[in-house]
C-alpha cells in the first residue's frame, strides 16, 4: 500500500530550469528564487504585481534610508509612478531633499567607502557611504528651497503634501529649463498628482531651511494634524470604494460609496509597500488606528502589507515589527494576513527587482491623482467621524 503523501508536501517541487544568457529577469524570479530570502523576494514581486496592482487597490509607499541619493528615484520610483503603480508616498524628508539635487541639475557620484573622511572633508566632498558629492550641492539645494518658499503661495500653514506639490512645480520647471527629463521624484509626483508626505518634516535639510526662513518672518509652517488626517482620509476613501481605476480610458474612476447597513462593508482595498521602516512606516500604518481607535469609525485594517527591511523583530523596534504584530493594533486586517510578505533584504537590491518584475508582468494603471481629491477625502472622513460615538 502506497504511503499517503503529507499535506506539507503540496508545495511546488524544486526542479528549476537551468539559467542561461537568454533568461529574463521576471522568469528568473518566478523559476529560480525558490527558497530563503530569494523566495520571499519572489513572493514580494508576486504579491505586488498580482494582488496589489488590482484596480480597486490604493497603494501607499513608505521610504526610509538614502534611496534617492542612490538613484532609485530615477531608476525605480518615477517609473512606478508613471505606470500608476504608486498612489501616495510617505518618506523621510532627506529622500525628497536629495532627490531635488537631480531635478536642479546637480550631480552625485559613485565613490569608495574606504576613503578617509578627513581627506574628503579637506576636499569638501560629502559622503553617504559610497556616494560622493561636492559640498556645494548642499548649498545650492538649500538656496533653491529658500528662494522657492519665499513665494506668496507658501506664506501659510499647510500639510507636507501641499508643500511638496507646490515645490514640485518649481523642480519640474527647473528640469524643463535645463533640458532634463524624469530626474526628480518631486517633479514626477507633481505631474501625476501623487501626494508626498513627510512624517517628521523638521528632520531634514528642507525643514532646516524652512526654520531658517521663519527667523526672517516667513509664514510657512507644516501642520502635522493635516498630515495625520489627510493620510487617514486617503485610506478611508480607498476602503469605501471611492478610488477606482478601470484601465480603459486612462482615467481613475470616482465611485460613490454604497449604502451601508449596521456593519460597514468595504468596497475597495488599501495596500502598504514599506521600504525600510522607521517613522514613515508607522505613519502609514497608523492611519487605521486613527480611523478606528481615535475617530471611532468602523474599519478593519490595511488589506496588503509588503515590507523590505533588514531589521530584526526581536529588538522591539518598529522597523522590524511583523505584520502579525500590526494586526494586534488594528493596522492590518487579520483576515488578510496571508497577503502579507516581509522580505529581509536591502531596499537598494529589492526595489529595482520588484520594479522590473512589475513592469514586465503588469500593464500600467491609470494615475489616480489623489492629491487633487484631498478635499473630497477629508469631507468623507469628517462625515463619518461626525457619526461616531468617540466625538
Amino acid at each position: 500500500m502506497a504511503k499517503k503523501q503529507s499535506s506539507f508536501l503540496q508545495g511546488r517541487r524544486i526542479d528549476p530550469a537551468p539559467i542561461t544568457g537568454e533568461t529574463k529577469l521576471a522568469d528568473l524570479i518566478d523559476n529560480a528564487f525558490l527558497a530563503y530570502n530569494a523566495a520571499r523576494l519572489r513572493e514580494a514581486c508576486q504579491l505586488f504585481t498580482q494582488k496589489m496592482l488590482q484596480p480597486d487597490v490604493t497603494i501607499g509607499v513608505t521610504l526610509t534610508g538614502a534611496l534617492t541619493p542612490a538613484g532609485l528615484g530615477i531608476s525605480a520610483l518615477i517609473p512606478l509612478i508613471q505606470a500608476g503603480f504608486i498612489d501616495w508616498i510617505i518618506s523621510t524628508g532627506a529622500n525628497f531633499y536629495h532627490d531635488t539635487h537631480f531635478g536642479i541639475g546637480l550631480s552625485m557620484h559613485e565613490g569608495n567607502a574606504q576613503t578617509s573622511d578627513i581627506v574628503l572633508r579637506d576636499e569638501q566632498v560629502v559622503r553617504i557611504y559610497d556616494i560622493f558629492f561636492d559640498y556645494s550641492v548642499l548649498l545650492d539645494t538649500d538656496a533653491f528651497f529658500r528662494r522657492v518658499i519665499t513665494g506668496p503661495e507658501f506664506q501659510r500653514p499647510m500639510s507636507t503634501a501641499e508643500f511638496h506639490y507646490l515645490a514640485g512645480r518649481y523642480v519640474l520647471e527647473r528640469e524643463r529649463q535645463l533640458g532634463l527629463k524624469n530626474k526628480s521624484l518631486l517633479a514626477a509626483a507633481h505631474e501625476y498628482s501623487v501626494p508626498l508626505y513627510t512624517s517628521s518634516p523638521g528632520d531634514s535639510s528642507i525643514g532646516m531651511n524652512v526654520a531658517a526662513k521663519a527667523l526672517q518672518g516667513n509664514k510657512l509652517a507644516f501642520d502635522p494634524s493635516l498630515d495625520v488626517n489627510e493620510t487617514a482620509a486617503i485610506v478611508l476613501a480607498a476602503k469605501r470604494g471611492l478610488i477606482q481605476s478601470n484601465g480603459k480610458d486612462g482615467t481613475a474612476h470616482r465611485r460613490a460609496p454604497a449604502k451601508r447597513g449596521p456593519r460597514t462593508k468595504t468596497k475597495g482595498r488599501s495596500a502598504i509597500f514599506i521600504l525600510g521602516g522607521g517613522s514613515p512606516k508607522n505613519f502609514a500604518l497608523q492611519t487605521e488606528p486613527q480611523i478606528q481607535e481615535v475617530l471611532g469609525i468602523d474599519e478593519r485594517g490595511h488589506d496588503y502589507f509588503l515590507q523590505v527591511t533588514d531589521a530584526r523583530p526581536d529588538t522591539g523596534g518598529l522597523s522590524g515589527a511583523t505584520p502579525g504584530e500590526a494586526v494586534s493594533w488594528g493596522k492590518v486586517d487579520p483576515d488578510r494576513l496571508p497577503d502579507a510578505v516581509v522580505c529581509y533584504l536591502d531596499s537598494t537590491v529589492a526595489l529595482p527587482i520588484i520594479t522590473a518584475y512589475a513592469l514586465a508582468r503588469h500593464k500600467p494603471r491609470p494615475a489616480k491623482r489623489l492629491y487633487d481629491r484631498r478635499g473630497e477625502f477629508m469631507a468623507l472622513l469628517l462625515a463619518e467621524y461626525q457619526k461616531s460615538k468617540r466625538r
